[in-house]
């Protein structure tokens, strides 16, 4: 009899890892990259990019840095009201999105080591605080270029 309950006591906890493991892998984040753009630099000394990091995963997430060959530094930066401050982090919400764009959250670019044109592709690679990271290639585009809005 105790070694009944013993075993099933074995099944049960089992079983409930397992569920356990199953629940927290459909709840980390999964995160995609779109609408990627950098508008061509009007001098050498920096850029910005922008894009949308998406997460359909059930677990926020946090973009931690980025790294690129093209830049000696690059920031991440918030905007609130008119001012734009360098900031550690950004949140990629659960179920949700993170969006870069001009007046808003951004990248900036500093100390290019040559000054990208439209039509070349700057590769961007970002950090996050849990997920792998992710490259992303930009395409440069005109300065005054405008992505087209979401409807």
């Amino acid at each position: 009899m105790n070694r009944r309950i013993t075993l099933a006591a074995a099944v049960t906890l089992t079983a409930g890892l397992a569920l356990a493991g199953c629940d927290s892998a459909d709840s980390a984040p999964k995160l995609k990259v779109s609408g990627a753009y950098m508008p061509q630099p009007v001098t050498q000394d920096m850029a910005g990019a922008f894009f949308v990091i998406k997460n359909t995963g059930g677990t926020a997430d946090k973009l931690t840095s980025v790294t690129s060959d093209l830049a000696k530094d690059i920031t991440i930066h918030k905007t609130v009201g008119n001012k734009m401050e360098e900031v550690p982090s950004l949140e990629v919400p659960a179920d949700g999105e993170l969006r870069l764009a001009r007046g808003g959250n951004h990248l900036m670019l500093m100390g290019l080591k040559n000054k990208p044109v439209e039509g070349d592709k700057v590769t961007v690679e970002l950090h996050f605080k849990t997920a792998g990271p992710i490259k992303v290639d930009v395409p440069v585009k005109s300065a005054g270029f405008e992505p087209k809005k979401q409807k």
